[in-house]
């Protein structure tokens, strides 16, 4: 008896928090702003590098002499007001547009900016995500499979993997089971800048862990490591979310997500349930920073739980 009404109070949880996620997406939806009152804000990092903000991830610009690298393409709406701030600094063309995961946010503009000629590279996993179609780990939604330009036609399955135009040179790098199963981080040598994607975030807030898709909080702290491992104190780190940061915000960022990979390892160590975990409150103490809301917290120990329950 006791099983069974677990599992029943367990049903009813997972029902509450769907409804409550779909609210809150619903909310986030009706207050997203207009794309075409968007603003692109453009940051120099250097040796002709940029970083754009706007409505989506944030992207990379790398400019060398006959052309162009750019890393995520935020909303397809934006395409255009993308492209004019790109133009701003250079007018050479986009020859590769690397995606850093399959998230909308990243590859929505994968399509528009394919027909104009970039070829889309990313880790494999990108491709066949896209490919296939996906559901949220937290709400179940569902995204259909993308349109058939959105996909990446230059993939790699190892460790790294080198993109160049002349005069550049980026390094790819697969975090392997980190945000995604899928995700790609990028390392220029000549500007000292590290491009993380979602691997990182400054903007304190806890991290999506897609762990449906391939998350774990562990590969998520490996990559971290990476990234302060390879850094120098003049390194720039820029990511995904948030401004450009670099070592100090990343060891404050990794040592965040090791003391909850501790403690939920400590917690399922016990056989502790999902809804026993989310009602202990395991990050009550870090919440305050990086929280943001109570569904926050609620959906980072979900993350964090399930990374040990990924199979």
């Amino acid at each position: 008896m006791t099983q069974i009404n677990d599992r029943i109070n367990r049903r009813i949880a997972m029902v509450q928090l769907t409804a409550a996620t779909m609210l809150a997406a619903g909310a986030a939806r009706a207050q997203r702003p207009d794309p075409s009152l968007a603003q692109i804000k453009t940051t120099d990092l250097g040796h002709k590098t940029y970083m754009l903000e706007g409505q989506g991830g944030n992207i990379l610009v790398v400019v060398g002499d006959d052309g162009i690298i750019m890393v995520d393409a935020e909303l397809a709406p934006l395409h255009d007001k993308i492209k004019a701030a790109i133009a701003d600094n250079s007018n050479l063309p986009i020859k590769y547009l690397i995606d850093t995961h399959f998230h909308g946010e990243q590859t929505g503009g994968n399509a528009p900016f394919h027909r104009d000629g970039a070829i889309v590279v990313a880790q494999d996993n990108v491709r066949v995500r896209l490919l296939a179609g996906t559901t949220n780990s937290l709400n179940y939604n569902k995204s259909p499979p993308a349109n058939p330009d959105a996909i990446p036609t230059e993939t790699y399955v190892g460790g790294t993997k080198t993109v160049e135009v002349r005069g550049r040179r980026a390094l790819l790098t697969h975090a392997t089971n980190a945000h995604t199963d899928g995700d790609s981080w990028i390392y220029l040598a000549d500007a000292n800048v590290i491009f993380t994607g979602d691997l990182f975030y400054n903007n304190d807030r806890y991290p999506m862990i897609d762990y449906a898709n391939g998350g774990d909080i562990r590969g998520m702290i490996r990559a971290n490591e990476a990234f302060l491992k390879l850094a120098n104190a003049e390194t720039k780190i820029a990511s995904s979310r948030g401004p450009v940061g670099g070592k100090a915000q990343v060891a404050e960022f990794r040592d965040m997500l090791a003391t909850a990979r501790d403690r939920m390892a400590a917690m399922v160590g016990k056989g502790m349930t999902e809804e026993e975990a989310v009602a202990a409150k395991p990050f009550a103490d870090l919440d305050a920073k990086w929280a943001g809301s109570e569904q926050g917290s609620v959906n980072f120990i979900r993350n964090a739980y399930n990374s040990f329950k990924r199979s």
